[in-house]
Formats: C-alpha cells, structure tokens, sequence
C-alpha cells in the first residue's frame, strides 16, 4: 500500500538480460535506476524471485502485472516462461500478462489460450515493435480468445524510440473497428498515447466505457499537460496506474505523485487500484 491506498502496477518488464537487445539495456538504465536494478538480477542476468518480491513489497506494490513480449527484431524476446518463476514465487504479488505476435505465432488464439493456461490475466500486443496494425484481420482470433475468456486487451498506445519501431502502428485509431467489431472486450491503451495521440487516447477513454487510459512512461509531473484538452476530473477516473518498470526512477514516488493529481481520495483509489481490479480482474488479498 502506499499512504493508505492499495497500489497495483499493470506495466512492468522483468525481462532476463540475455535475451534482450542492447537498445533495451539502454533504455532501463538511462530512465531507471541502475543500482536498484542490478540488485534484483543473479550472475546469469536473471532476476531473482525472492528479491524481487521484496522489492516490490518495499515500493508498496500490492499486485504487479509482468509483461512477456515477442518482438525480437526491436527489443527481444521476453518469453512468459521467464516469468513463471517470479509469479511463482509471489503469487499474491506478481501477475503475468500475455503476448503474441501474428509474424510468429500460428494459430494466433491457439497460443492465446496456451499462456492464459499458464496463469495471464490479459494480453498485451505492441503493434510498434512487432510491425503489424492492431486492426490486421489476422488479430481478430486473438481478440476472440480474449472477449471470450473475460480478459482486457492491452494495447501499446504510444511512441517508440527503440530502432526498427514502426510508430505509425501506435495510433488509436487502428482500434475503432475492434471496438465495434468485439462489444464485451476492454481495451487499455498502454502509455495514452504517449508522443502524437495523447487527444485521441483521451477520447476514447471517455467516449467507451471500455477504454482505459494506463499512465506507464508517462511522467505525473506531465500529465495535467498532456490532457489539457479533456475534463482532467472525469478523465482521471479512467485512468490505470502503470509505471513501465524498469524505465522509472521509483514505483512509490510515481504512486505518491499520481495521487497527488487525483482530484480526491476516492479518484485516487481508482485510479492505484480499483480501475486495475475491475478491468484485469484482479482481487487485492485482505
């Protein structure tokens, strides 16, 4: 918990180390904290689930979301198998999120359906790095699996500095025709709409009532300015707290200043924990 208020973090990358590419290891230390990270991982690049639990425990995370990511020609391969271990370890704590990319996996809802065996709680799809419009026909399986499994659909809505991203593939718009085309799936919007579409994102988020704003790489310092178009009261209450760890200074100083945002105690709660329950399904243990 932080200051009272249960705290859960849908983004998080507890990626092994020799699976990514340089340009990731870049960009975790030059956003986060090198020091902090190097504690969490062994001699083989691996982090260690014990210390990991802790150190999620000590920033006041109650549940955190781990993210597996098959996109090996931008970042790597973050395989959900190398979470298993850390969820394993905190199961209370740590949850695992779902990912496929339409290049490498066939049948798309098939492997769906395989990792939500494995214990994920939603699915996560980059269309920036993967290279492929989150409207491509050949995602619609994947959705299904979704819809039908009671599970939200994680979007990256947002820019991408990584080399070989296809930004073009972060614009909100690719998602009206999912919207339409599958009425019982919610959709987050992952960084909303980091760098072109911060307006679009807002829009969506207001006009659904299953379109989510999740704050991962954004700064809170930033965010009155990045939806200065937008109710900031009525916006907040879509919000989801995300950090993008490791690419964050801290988990609990991102909490504090996002709550600090919140119009009231009651938005703030939503937006720490309760959007993240009511959308991933998530129960917060007593």
């Amino acid at each position: 918990m932080i200051d009272g208020l249960p705290l859960i973090d849908v983004h998080q990358h507890a990626a092994r180390l020799p699976t990514l590419k340089p340009a990731w290891k870049t960009w975790a230390h030059g956003f986060g904290n090198p020091d902090a990270l190097a504690r969490l991982y062994d001699e083989t690049g691996t982090i260690m689930p014990a210390v990991f639990g802790a150190y999620l425990a000590a920033q006041g995370v109650d549940i955190a979301l781990l993210l597996a990511e098959y996109s090996p020609k931008v970042t790597g391969m973050q395989a959900i198998e190398d979470l298993l271990p850390l969820a394993q370890a905190s199961p209370g704590r740590v949850k695992i999120v779902a990912s496929v990319n339409p290049h490498l996996h066939y049948p798309i809802d098939e492997e769906v359906r395989r990792q939500l065996a494995l214990g994920a709680v939603a699915l996560k799809i980059h269309p920036v790095h993967a290279g492929f419009a989150a409207s491509d026909p050949a995602m619609y399986p994947a959705y299904e699996a979704c819809q039908d499994a009671g599970i939200p659909l994680v979007v990256h809505c947002g820019t991408s500095t990584f080399p070989g991203s296809s930004n073009n593939f972060a614009d909100p718009v690719l998602l009206d025709d999912v919207l339409r085309d599958f009425r019982r799936l919610n959709v987050v919007l992952a960084h909303g709409g980091r760098g072109w579409w911060y307006d679009a994102a807002a829009f969506l988020a207001l006009a659904s009532d299953r379109v989510w704003i999740e704050l991962s790489g954004l700064p809170p310092s930033r965010l009155r300015e990045y939806y200065a178009r937008h109710n900031w009261a009525r916006l907040t209450r879509k919000m989801i707290f995300a950090t993008d760890w490791p690419g964050v200074p801290g988990i609990a100083a991102n909490a504090r200043a996002v709550a600090a945002l919140c119009p009231d105690q009651p938005t703030a709660a939503l937006v720490l924990a309760g959007n993240a329950c009511r959308v991933y399904n998530l129960k917060l243990e007593q």
